[in-house]
């Protein structure tokens, strides 16, 4: 074994000068298990007191280094801060930070290393065992956990490192070579890592608070430690790119993810990676800051960011949407942020802001990977994944980081660029890249047990995958050991058993079987002279006999293979199990094997005759453990040891004589006298007496103090201090002591692991669960075959107490061949050996013990333990597929190596024999019990054959009965039912039938079922889609025939039609003519509708009440007023009639501008229809908007022809149907001709027959529905054919298959159906021939000479039937020839048809590539018109929004103006008022001109209205002090609040009131210009955005018509069929046919002659256009004329009004004001409010009056009532003061007698002082003795007493 070099020099330890007296954890060790061990021997108390103080010093050891190692704690996130980047991290330095400055910082020496050797953790051995630490040596590792995560790592190109247990072990990948890096802990570790220069790597430990300890290579110094990153173990560690930070994840229960500053040993960042398991956590080489974490169910994304607190990482979790929920175990950070992953399905995922961006599939949505994705790179711009499956593919990168869904699945299929199938069952799990130049070569972790190199060039010079390392996969189950020479056999359930030279450290071969194997054994040298053999036990319950040779050995031929230094060869294979075989052992003479299983069985062989069969043995539960006894036991016996606390010992079995008993029926031996031992648990007994002697030797140990005691009382006191004494023992109280632990024994027994003889009759046990601690020595019991062994309980007559089993139990137990060792393997991996007295199998002496760590603690159990046969080296295989090879106590390693059996003479030819692959195999005893149940079945099958041959018999005879019974006369036969003995018998015979009928087919009812959804999936696959099957009709007389379609039920493009995106947009044109001048209106009004309240509803139940006067005066007041207001209103009504009808008026006059629809239309047309076109080739065509085609149209179009084809075809197969059932009319009908025929030719001559024609037939294509009709006859003459066939030779078999597809039972269903319809047929003609001519029958009578009458009757009736049979045969033949005339004729109809629709196929195709092509650029289209309506939408929006500011702007205006001409108004109003020559005329206009400050009247709408309110307020009342401080020193001469003297008081007030009504106006001239302003910024702003929506617009219609341009050039390059004759083909030249005709067009005569006569039409058109435009302008000019004298007529008529309302009014005046002058509606409705206020308070006033009458008179008597009660009180004091007086004068007069003190009370207050003296005494008494019990060995004297209790 190679140890790290101690490279540390003296430098290195004074670095760490200050930390040399802290304890490694490894040496904590020794000095834990000493005080364990102590624990047994001397007190507790003294024992935790000791361990104590070594606790504490290793804390203040600890204290010590943490102190050394805070210096650099300060700057860690500096550090950080300052790597990361100081632009993005820097924080203005606050005085805390300058305090720091301040402070020297201690940081950890760049060149510090710590010391190997005492960070290592080393064996424990029993202190002063003299026992050596190198007791066992590791000198090889052939086993690799090949399942943990991350178990390979590349160091440099020749040396990778992997965890082996509590070992790291670095490979030599060209010399082989190991080297070993044990654990710290001593707990094993948990995951390695590798720095990215490969100059670190790491090792992240498991147990209490691991270490992650970082060390150097090539030197293999411990460089840096990490502590307290997780509670129990590290799951996973990651450096970042540039190798400054390291990630750490902790495994259960903690999960704890750290960022480490890892050469300042200090952590940066830490929280809770996820609640559950956490795979893998890796930086984002693009963002350090970034981190990805992933495992059970999750993924989670991590950022480091620098908050106000300090720098945090904060996570955000994967949500899977609708992606069901997976564990991740590969995946990768893309360069934008973006994360790839895999899933258990094999898919990839794109993570993008913590959700699913799309999902990657391959091609027909087949999954990337056929299992988990393991892992995922990137390399080279590629994409590497690494699957379960054993595939490794490369994708394009720029494909995965571009992707997105296309569709609502979320799927995305892509292709791999290069894939790798690196073998069969291999189960990739990681990859790394080794660095050789020029080579893509790959190291891989294989999940089945192997290291493999792969080359991912991807040339033509790539290598083949190469299989490096190979080993076992999951948990070794068993071990074995050559008992001759230094080889192990060992096997697992990765179904194979390999052998491997252990000397010279070389696995040698391998073999596979379809099973995992359970258990093996070295067969031993008595049986195999020369060791070869090996046996081996799988799960299926097969156990197989290897043979190992050396194929060196074997007879050379030329051109044979290189052999291998070793071979197996199978030489048996026998099943005696059926479940794991989990023990094999030979007896010690090699005459017995015995194997064990799961399946409650032990079972013999005969080794000496090829393994025969002895027996097998039942056993109360599964075994675990066989052991035969030594040649020290005077009988061989063996040892059977079950799981379930059962050990059983069979003796040596019976071997029967060769000669075979046939009548016995099982291999199991009954007669076996087992005994048996039950173990019953007796370890809270142990623990009870334990805890007895315990307290016996604590109990000694005081008595012992005592005496020490008296005897220095009495050295000191003499006899004093005897006396003393004997009263400190006397009055000393017992101490309660605690109840001993109660006896326990566990419900279910717990399993037993493992056991071994020690003498005849006794053995030892290991048990686990709460039984382990201990090895139990057992005795069986005598034989007792009365006994159930279930019930009896038997417990352990002796005892080994194991030190630190209580949860760690030992898992199996070897000895060495002296037996001075015991090896042992543990639950938790270690091993552990006790020394012992040579050939002491009764452990007397079990204090001295070496105990080691070395497969892993979590899931290393030791599943086998062996020594070599020469007690050199020891083999230990766990369940960490670890296999160690371990040097026993020797200084030097010696090169050895084993010798490989020779080969047998004649193995090479040796058959091998045949191998049970099948698990379902029968086993040796089930197969001979089948092999007797069927020997019995056979024996009754004869049975029943004979009764049958006897029944048959009887029916025979029965039959002739029966016979004979039918030949009597009738009188005399038996009846039917006298023949039944019992009508009983028949009728229970009946209802056994029927039964039997219903139970067989309930038993086919499943098959019948099965058959019958086979036939309906066939139906619906081939028969329901189809709408007509092809039915052919033959003439009769000739060949021609004709054949319908074959149709399928209409295509989906027949009955599919859907909305593409540019039909949802209209043209501009068409736009602008369903938009009328409404549309703004329209939009404007809506939601303007005001809501009409509902009227109210009178109460039924109210009743009438007169009405009162104030009730009328209101009503009639009410009445004045409505009356007034329906006047006013009746008047406005005509005002807006009169208004409505100018308004209409004025919209019916045309504009200016206005032109005529129908020209609009006629120009529009014109425009489309009309130009110089160019052809769909031109590369400047713009395709119309109606002539735009799309996938939708296209499809409908398809549709429309399919439905076309489809209904042609339909209505030819009806005409063809129609034919068949006249053929079959024609056949019926011809069928009676020829009956009537043939009666007619049986009553004339022979000679004069005329050849009756042929009945045609129905040829089977002509009816092929029938051949799917089918009786139970049918099905049966089909079964017997086909088992016909099935008996038939092959050839018979291909003739019978090569018949029609009429055969079988199809064709014999339409030879059933010929013939019934012959048979109807014939009936037929019976019933017809009946009307024929009647034929007379001749009656037999004597032979008579005709006479002449009768021959001419005769004669006469000759001549009719010749006629008749000339005249049927005729009408057979019209009726032939009519059918194949109407054959033909529809033949010919159909081949015209038949053109037509080989020409729509043609034009289907065209159609369906265009479709297609269509469909390819309809989503791209679809962006496109998108994006062109939203544009055209948003246009018309905002060009709304600008009319609607325009039209608001203008109303504005309007309202300006109306505005100032109130102001102008007022001005003049009170100028007039003023008159002329108003001496204070200019006082009142400055009154009224003033500019004054007021608040601004606004409703108070809440606190943020209120605000803006104040702030515009304060805004208006700063203008309006400027505006005074400007109008001058005028404004403060004059005072306005005081009206001058002589001045009108009148004009005064009035100009007050004008000057607020001018304020008003004012106010709002101001607030409209404000708005008017605002929309005139909205208008602009609207404006601009208007221009450029519509040049995005024209932008986005440009691309539209360039994608439709290219779109149409696509679709001309589609190729169409168009078939032409000669005669259409006018482009010739020189009367051939050009060769090019690229420059031809296809055009229609129609079109043509359209064309033609357009031209003619156009030319009459101009001529008709110019005359009406003639016409229109001598029209227009009559029309100007009439409107300037219209004009004049309305401005005399409007001179003329004028000058009559000055004549009237004085004044021009509004009719329409003075028209609608009402009253002040609100002002009245506030009087009549008023008036019922006044009215509702006068009446609550004189209610509340007499309310108050009512309570004043209520006082008043409670006034008198209270006045009389206090009269009575006053009596009632005064003569209480009477009695009171009395009775002081008696007391008084009685207390003279007892002036002095009483007796009594003198006594009592004597008793009280004293007891309180009493109690002061105790209570003094009671502090002294405090004082003294605080005091160590202080004297407790006796508690003190009272007097009383003295007394």
């Amino acid at each position: 074994m190679k140890e790290p070099d101690d490279q540390d020099t003296d430098g290195g330890k004074s670095d760490r000068s200050e930390s040399d007296g802290r304890q490694s954890p490894g040496s904590l060790q020794p000095a834990s298990r000493s005080s364990r061990k102590e624990d047994d021997k001397v007190l507790e108390d003294a024992v935790d007191e000791t361990f104590t103080e070594g606790e504490e010093s290793y804390l203040e050891d600890d204290d010590s280094y943490a102190e050394h190692l805070e210096g650099s704690s300060s700057s860690f996130q500096d550090d950080y801060v300052e790597s990361v980047g100081k632009s993005q991290y820097m924080e203005p330095p606050g005085p805390a930070a300058e305090e720091a400055k301040e402070e020297v910082k201690k940081k950890i020496p760049q060149n510090l290393f710590y010391d190997y050797r005492e960070l290592v953790s080393m064996p424990f051995v029993t202190p002063e065992s003299n026992i050596p630490l190198d007791l066992l040596i590791l000198v090889h590792s052939f086993g690799y956990d090949c399942r943990k995560r991350a178990n390979l790592q590349l160091l440099d190109s020749n040396t990778v490192m992997y965890i082996a247990g509590n070992q790291l072990i670095f490979l030599n990948l060209k010399t082989k070579e190991q080297t070993y890096l044990r654990s710290s802990s001593g707990g094993g570790i948990g995951v390695i890592g590798v720095h990215p220069d490969k100059t670190y790597f790491t090792v992240a430990e498991k147990g209490v608070s691991p270490d992650i300890i970082i060390y150097e290579y090539p030197s293999l110094r411990p460089y840096r430690i990490l502590r307290d990153g997780t509670d129990l173990a590290y799951a996973y560690v990651d450096f970042n790119y540039s190798g400054t930070l390291l990630a750490s994840v902790g495994g259960s229960p903690d999960h704890t993810l750290t960022i480490w500053n890892w050469k300042e040993e200090q952590p940066i960042l830490r929280t809770k990676a996820f609640s559950q398991e956490v795979f893998k956590v890796t930086f984002n080489p693009d963002n350090e800051e970034q981190l990805t974490t992933s495992g059970l169910g999750h993924i989670k994304f991590w950022e480091m960011a620098l908050t106000f607190t300090g720098l945090k990482l904060q996570g955000s979790l994967g949500r899977f949407g609708k992606t069901t929920t997976t564990d991740i175990e590969g995946y990768m950070e893309l360069p934008d942020g973006k994360v790839l992953s895999g899933s258990e399905w094999g898919n990839m995922l794109v993570w993008e802001a913590g959700f699913i961006k799309v999902e990657l599939c391959r091609s027909t949505s087949k999954t990337c990977h056929r299992g988990p994705i393991n892992q995922i790179m990137l390399d080279e711009g590629e994409v590497i994944t690494i699957g379960s499956d054993g595939c490794i593919r490369i994708w394009d990168f720029e494909t995965i980081d571009t992707a997105d869904t296309i569709d609502e699945t979320g799927l995305l299929e892509i292709e791999p660029i290069n894939e790798l199938q690196v073998g069969k069952n291999v189960k990739l799990f990681s990859m790394i890249k080794m660095n050789e130049t020029g080579n893509n070569f790959w190291l891989a972790q294989d999940a089945s047990g192997a290291i493999w190199k792969l080359d991912l060039s991807f040339s033509n010079i790539t290598q083949d995958p190469e299989c490096l390392f190979s080993f076992h996969s999951g948990a070794i189950e068993a071990l074995a050991v050559s008992p001759l020479t230094y080889l192990m056999a060992t096997t697992a359930l990765d179904c194979s058993v390999r052998i491997y030279d252990f000397a010279s450290k070389m696995p040698l071969t391998q073999v596979k079987f379809k099973q995992g194997g359970t258990a093996v054994a070295w067969v031993p040298q008595l049986v195999s002279y020369t060791g070869a053999q090996i046996i081996v036990g799988f799960e299926d319950g097969v156990v197989r006999i290897i043979e190992l040779y050396d194929p060196k050995g074997l007879t050379v031929f030329a051109g044979r293979k290189k052999f291998l230094d070793a071979d197996l060869h199978l030489k048996y294979v026998i099943k005696p199990h059926t479940a794991h075989v989990t023990a094999l052992a030979y007896e010690r003479d090699g005459e017995i094997l015995a194997t064990g299983s799961k399946d409650k069985t032990v079972f013999f062989f005969d080794v000496e005759k090829d393994y025969k069969p002895i027996g097998y043995i039942t056993t109360p539960g599964p075994v675990c453990q066989l052991i035969w006894s030594t040649v020290v036991h005077p009988e061989s016996t063996l040892l059977i040891i079950c799981e379930n606390g059962y050990v059983l010992e069979a003796p040596f079995p019976t071997i029967k004589e060769e000669i075979e008993d046939h009548n016995v029926l099982s291999y199991e031996i009954k007669d076996m006298c087992t005994k048996c031992f039950h173990f019953s648990s007796v370890k809270s007994k142990i623990l009870r007496l334990i805890e007895i002697e315990k307290r016996k030797r604590q109990k000694e140990l005081k008595e012992k103090e005592k005496e020490e005691r008296r005897k220095q009382l009495a050295a000191v006191m003499g006899e004093d201090g005897e006396k003393e004494f004997q009263g400190e023992e006397e009055e000393e109280e017992e101490e309660q002591e605690e109840p001993l632990p109660e006896i326990f024994i566990p419900s279910t027994p717990c399993n037993i692991l493992c056991g071994f003889y020690s003498e005849p009759g006794k053995f030892w046990l290991s048990l686990g669960g709460y039984d382990s601690g201990f090895l139990y020595h057992c005795a069986f019991p005598p034989y007792d075959k009365s006994s159930d062994i279930t019930e009896k309980k038997d417990e352990p007559f002796d005892f080994r107490f194991l030190e630190d089993t209580e949860d760690n139990p030992i898992q199996t137990i070897t000895f060495s061949i002296n037996q001075d060792m015991m090896f042992c393997g543990m639950q938790d991996g270690a091993i552990r050996v006790y020394v012992l007295s040579q050939n002491d199998l009764s452990l007397t002496n079990m204090e001295n013990y070496w105990h080691f760590n070395m497969h892993d603690n979590s899931y290393g159990c030791i599943k086998g333990i062996s020594i070599s046969f020469d007690d050199r080296f020891l083999v230990t295989a766990g369940a960490d597929s670890n296999i160690f090879v371990f040097n026993i106590f020797s200084e030097f390693e010696l090169s050895m190596k084993a010798k490989v059996p020779s080969p047998r003479f004649g193995i090479e030819r040796e058959p091998i024999p045949e191998d049970i692959e099948d698990p379902k195999a029968y086993s040796i005893e089930n197969a001979r019990r089948k092999r007797e149940h069927d020997k019995l079945m056979k024996e009754v099958e004869e049975i029943k054959a004979g009764k049958r041959e006897q029944l048959r018999a009887l029916r025979n005879q029965f039959q002739k009965l029966l016979e004979m019974n039918e030949k009597l006369p009738k009188h005399m036969q038996f009846k039917r039912t006298d023949f039944d003995l019992d009508s009983k018998i028949r009728a229970e015979i009946n209802r056994k039938t029927a039964y039997k009928i219903q139970q067989v087919e309930k038993e086919l009812a499943w098959e019948k079922e099965k058959h019958q959804l086979g036939l309906m999936k066939l139906q619906n696959r081939f028969r329901d889609s189809l709408q007509s099957d092809t039915i052919v009709v033959h003439a009769i007389q000739s060949d021609h025939k004709v054949s319908s379609y074959r149709l399928v039920k209409p295509s989906k493009y027949s009955r599919f039609k859907r909305a593409s995106q540019s039909e949802t947009r209209a043209s501009k044109l068409d736009r602008l003519d369903k938009e009328g001048p409404g549309r703004k209106d329209s939009q404007k009004d809506i939601g303007g509708a005001i809501s009409v309240p509902e009227e109210s509803i009178i109460e039924k139940g109210k009743q009438f009440r007169p009405k009162t006067l104030s009730q009328i005066m209101v009503e009639n007041q009410i009445e004045k007023t409505r009356k007034l207001v329906v006047k006013a209103e009746r008047a406005q009504v005509k005002i807006q009639q009169r208004k409505k009808e100018w308004d209409e008026l004025y919209k019916s006059k045309p504009a200016d501008d206005y032109e005529d629809p129908k020209d609009i239309q006629a120009i529009k047309e014109a425009q489309v229809y009309m130009g110089d076109f160019n052809l769909k080739t031109a590369p400047d065509y713009k395709i119309p908007e109606n002539m735009r085609i799309n996938a939708a149209k296209k499809e409908e179009e398809l549709g429309q022809l399919d439905s076309m084809t489809h209904s042609k075809k339909m209505h030819m197969n009806k005409c063809i149907l129609s034919l068949r059932d006249l053929k079959v009319a024609v056949i019926e009908e011809i069928q009676c001709l020829v009956q009537e025929l043939k009666n007619i030719q049986s009553t004339l001559p022979i000679s004069k027959h005329i050849p009756i024609p042929p009945i045609p037939q129905i040829h089977p294509e002509e009816i092929p529905e029938k051949r799917f009709h089918y009786d139970e006859e049918t099905l049966l003459a089909f079964k017997r054919q086909q088992k016909k066939s099935e008996d038939e030779k092959a050839p018979q078999v291909e003739q019978a298959a090569s018949t029609g597809p009429g055969g079988g039972f199809l064709r014999l269903s339409f030879r059933k159906d010929s013939d019934l319809t012959t048979r109807n047929s014939l009936f037929r003609t019976s019933k017809t021939s009946s009307f024929g001519p009647d034929i007379p029958k001749l009656k037999e009578f004597e032979k008579a000479d005709p006479t002449d009458v009768e021959l001419e009757i005769k004669k006469r009736e000759e001549i009719k039937h010749i006629y008749m049979q000339q005249y049927l045969t005729n009408r057979i033949k019209e009726l032939i020839v009519t059918f194949d005339a109407e054959l033909r004729l529809l033949r010919h109809q159909k081949l015209k048809l038949d053109t037509q629709m080989k020409l729509s196929d043609l034009h289907h195709v065209t159609l369906f590539q265009e479709m297609l092509l269509l469909k390819n650029f309809e989503k791209q289209e679809n962006i496109l018109q998108e994006r062109v309506n939203s544009l055209d939408k948003e246009e018309q929006d905002m060009q709304w929004k600008i009319n609607e500011t325009l039209k608001e702007m203008e109303e504005k205006k309007n309202e300006i103006t109306r505005l100032q001409d109130q102001e102008k108004a007022l001005y003049a109003g009170f100028q007039t008022a003023l008159g002329e020559n108003n001496k204070f005329e200019n006082f009142l206009m400055k009154v009224l001109k003033k500019r004054i400050k007021r608040v601004k009247k606004k409703e108070v709408e809440g606190d943020a209205d209120e605000d803006e309110d104040s702030d515009e307020s304060s805004e208006e009342e700063s203008s309006l002090e400027s505006d005074e401080n400007e109008s001058g020193s005028e404004d403060e001469v004059f005072d306005d609040s005081i009206c001058p003297t002589n001045c009108d008081m009148g004009l005064f007030e009035l100009a007050l009131q004008l000057r607020e009504k001018r304020l008003d106006i004012e106010e709002a001239l101001v607030e409209e210009k404000k708005i008017i302003d605002n929309l005139k910024k909205e208008h602009d702003t609207l404006s601009k955005k208007v221009k450029i929506v519509a040049t995005n617009l024209h932008a986005a219609e440009e691309a539209l018509e360039a994608y439709q341009r290219e779109k149409q050039q696509q679709l001309n390059e589609l190729l169409v069929v168009i078939p032409l004759k000669l005669h259409q083909i006018e482009h010739v030249v020189f009367g051939e046919i050009p060769s090019d005709l690229s420059g031809t067009l296809v055009f229609s005569n129609r079109s043509l002659r359209r064309l033609q006569e357009r031209i003619v039409q156009l030319q009459e058109e101009n001529s008709k256009q110019q005359k009406l435009n003639k016409e229109f302008r001598e029209r227009r000019k009559q029309l100007i004329r009439e409107k300037r004298e219209m004009a004049k007529t309305i401005n005399k008529m409007e001179e003329t009004v004028r000058q009559l309302m000055i004549s009237k009014f004085g004044r021009v005046i509004d009719l329409e004001a003075l028209q609608t002058l009402s009253v002040n509606t609100t002002l009245e409705e506030l009087k009549i409010k008023k008036l019922r206020k006044e009215l509702t308070n006068t009446k609550e006033m004189k209610m509340w009056e007499e309310k108050v009458a009512q309570v004043r008179w209520e006082l008043m008597m409670k006034t008198k009532e209270q006045t009389k009660k206090l009269h009575q009180m006053n009596d009632l004091c005064i003569e209480k003061q009477k009695l009171d007086s009395r009775l002081n004068t008696l007391q008084n007069q009685q207390g003279n007698a007892f002036q002095g003190p009483r007796k009594a009370d003198v006594v009592a207050r004597a008793k009280v002082t004293e007891l309180i003296q009493l109690q002061a005494e105790r209570i003094l008494a009671l502090k002294e003795e405090i004082a003294l019990l605080r005091k160590k060995g202080g004297l407790i004297l006796p508690p003190i007493q009272s007097p009383q209790e003295n007394r």
